[in-house]
């Protein structure tokens, strides 16, 4: 089947996102066979033109978009981004009779909501690149695609959850052929690589299981080393490990930094890292691999709303990271995320205090807390009659502790990932 496959992102936050998971999607479709074609929205002056000229030239049978945002997680001041897709899809409606189905991490956070809203005809929730070729050969042969685990169609609620490959080796690596448009010199360009997925942290607000699962899945540090050594030798020097943790498990990072150090020419690259019990070997090795930031989300230096958060650190484990990070020439980039269950003004001042005296390269906070369907909070939210149980969360809502506003707006500039201390 010729498949068009168009990545509806067009939000560009810290850096330009290049569309990874489409790209793995891409790679599983045409190893089945199939015929695709690939739009990156992110790239184009005009959505509309852009998708309707693609559509002429290819005539494509199926039209698989990937919904990366929802809204931008601004408490203040929220935008809802599905209406731009929206406008993605009514093209593709307009210029093609191809049913469209929906994917990515977005549409897989609320996949009958996102479905009814955008009005798709299909979606594939989860790991895409076993599914969404199935999903094609069933429309292949006229067959029901709701048979498959994760596929949901419109109108009808009920669908099998989603299954997570067991092995990621078994799956295609990205199509590096869509890489072929991108400058390798761009100043903000970061290529992004995933070593592995699935969270078993369960922080209380965080919704990364319905996305990838709890349980990690790893791919071989050879293959993604290999992976990146073929982007280098076209120029590609700067990387980005989108894994939740990239030193969970500890030995997989391990043998992924001994791959990485044997790479000519080096490259170099960031990561985010869970600041829980991490070693000095680790980080050393990091350095020497060529990794030159590492994210640490530690969310508050309070020891109540860490625990209220289902964090598995205290502040002193934090601490330790930013000290190995410093101590080995890794730039850090520290996150609060303030206003969550059990937060109070004195629980903010130590936060606050806390991540000064770390003394970060930079610092992002947050300002309340998106709320997402099946997390412990949107559990509290609904007891707390601060969201109705029926709510399907789409239309962005935020959990901020009472008696914190209007004073924390003041005390805090306003907006997300605002900062407010760093060298640079």
């Amino acid at each position: 089947m010729k498949v068009l496959l168009i990545s509806a992102n067009t939000e560009r936050l810290n850096m330009p996102t290049i569309p990874l998971g489409l790209a793995c999607v891409a790679a599983a479709a045409r190893r089945a066979g199939h015929d695709c074609s690939f739009l990156d929205l992110l790239q184009e002056a005009s959505l509309r033109d852009a998708v309707q000229a693609r559509i002429i030239a290819f005539c494509p049978d199926v039209i698989g978009i990937s919904v990366r945002n929802i809204d931008d997680q601004n408490m203040q001041n929220p935008r809802f981004l599905l209406d731009q897709t929206r406008t993605v899809i009514e093209t593709c409606r307009a210029t093609s009779s191809a049913p469209i189905v929906l994917g990515g991490a977005g549409y897989s956070l609320f996949p009958d909501a996102v479905l009814a809203y955008l009005r798709a005809d299909y979606g594939v929730a989860g790991d895409g690149e076993d599914v969404f070729p199935a999903l094609l050969d069933c429309l292949a042969r006229q067959a029901d695609p709701r048979t498959l685990p994760g596929v949901h169609a419109a109108g009808i609620p009920q669908a099998l959850e989603p299954t997570f490959a067991a092995a990621l080796d078994a799956l295609p690596s990205p199509d590096e052929s869509l890489w072929a448009a991108l400058d390798p010199s761009a100043p903000d360009l970061w290529v992004p690589v995933q070593s592995r997925r699935g969270c078993p942290n369960d922080c209380s607000y965080c919704a990364t299981f319905r996305i990838q699962g709890r349980r990690i899945r790893s791919r071989s540090p050879r293959a993604i080393a290999e992976h990146i050594a073929r982007l280098a030798a076209r120029g590609f020097q700067r990387f980005y490990f989108v894994d939740n943790s990239f030193n969970i498990p500890e030995p997989h990072a391990l043998e992924l930094c001994d791959h990485l150090c044997a790479l000519q020419p080096k490259v170099r690259w960031r990561c985010i890292l869970y600041p829980h019990r991490v070693e000095d070997k680790l980080v050393r090795a990091m350095a020497d691999a060529g990794c030159v930031e590492a994210a640490l989300g530690f969310e508050s230096g309070s020891a109540p709303v860490l625990q209220a958060m289902n964090k598995r650190f205290h502040a002193q484990d934090v601490r330790q990271a930013s000290w190995l990070l410093a101590r080995h020439g890794i730039r850090r980039i520290g996150f609060l995320l303030l206003g969550g269950p059990g937060e109070t003004r004195d629980s903010v001042e130590e936060s606050l205090r806390f991540a000064r005296s770390l003394d970060l390269d930079q610092l992002r906070v947050t300002i309340g807390i998106r709320i997402y369907p099946g997390t412990p909070l949107a559990q509290r939210a609904a007891a707390e009659g601060r969201i109705a149980p029926d709510d399907n969360l789409l239309r962005p809502r935020f959990y901020l502790a009472p008696g914190l506003e209007p004073w924390i707006y003041e005390r805090v500039s306003p907006g997300l990932m605002t900062l407010v201390h760093g060298k640079g």
